[in-house]
């Protein structure tokens, strides 16, 4: 066997996955956490991480104000169907990227609480 010969697909197994790591989301507990975010915030918008190799696909909602929140969903049409039962827009972040006032929020945020 060569070097890289353990890694080879052998006929007739399927192909690897392309959307990340396997990971058990619990939708119900971030569909739970979602509502009480969008209920108690105004103006409040998804954007759709893709996977990685470390992670699977996460939806970050932010709000008008700029504080948001992260939740892995497991993969973008999960992510979809979230945002329109939430009832909010959805956004790809490869796309549109992060709104700079996410960054904003953040930075006051480490000042307000003192950290680094």
């Amino acid at each position: 066997m060569g070097v890289f010969g353990r890694w080879r697909r052998k006929p007739g197994q399927p192909a690897t996955r392309s959307d990340g790591p396997a990971m058990d989301v619990d939708l119900d507990a971030v569909r739970t956490h979602f509502k009480a975010f969008v209920s108690s915030r105004r103006g409040v918008e998804a954007y759709v991480e893709p996977a990685t190799n470390v992670s699977t696909c996460s939806v970050v909602l932010v709000a008008t104000d700029g504080e948001w929140t992260r939740r892995a969903v497991g993969s973008p049409k999960a992510a979809g169907a979230l945002a329109r039962e939430l009832g909010i827009p959805v956004y790809d972040v490869l796309l549109t990227g992060y709104p700079s006032r996410m960054r904003e929020w953040s930075s006051r945020h480490r000042r307000e609480t003192g950290r680094a």
